[in-house]
């Protein structure tokens, strides 16, 4: 699947992170996604404040995870590598780069897999995270007061 095993030691992440986001699925549904970009502080105390923010995932507020759902939830880590300006935001490669749009107040973000799983391409995803993530015009992305940013992840699951 790509993912290590974080209860490894010898899979722990390598990369100097930029931030961690928490996928919750249960049986492949998405349960919960919630992420930080701010890379100050411990490692784990991150993973664990955005573990317990992700189970409760606004997305989800009108159906909570249950204690029942636990044993059948996977957990996915996904550690951040800073963000970084892209000049040509058309130049995103699908599967390694995560986007990170923002104007103004506004900021939107995907994870690598969001592409992939769609099948989308970079105009289709850059579009997509504007319109649904940042709340902006869908080509948003091709004005010049917007910022694109992207970054790469290093995942870590448990199996």
């Amino acid at each position: 699947s790509g993912c290590a095993d974080p209860l490894e030691a010898t899979t722990m992440p390598t990369m100097v992170h930029g931030g961690v986001f928490i996928t919750l699925r249960r049986l492949g549904q998405l349960r919960g996604c919630i992420g930080t970009f701010d890379s100050t502080g411990d490692l784990l105390t991150t993973i664990r404040r955005m573990a317990v923010s992700a189970a409760h995932d606004p997305r989800f507020v009108d159906l909570p995870l249950s204690l029942a759902e636990l044993s059948e939830l996977r957990i996915e880590i996904s550690l951040l590598s800073p963000v970084e300006p892209i000049d040509d935001p058309l130049k995103i490669q699908i599967g390694r780069h995560g986007v990170y749009i923002r104007c103004g107040p506004n900021v939107g973000c995907f994870l690598p897999d969001v592409a992939t799983e769609h099948g989308w391409d970079a105009a289709t995803f850059l579009s997509v995270c504007c319109r649904e993530k940042a709340g902006l015009d869908p080509m948003a992305w091709q004005q010049p007061e917007t910022q694109v940013f992207v970054f790469g992840v290093e995942k870590c699951c448990e199996r």
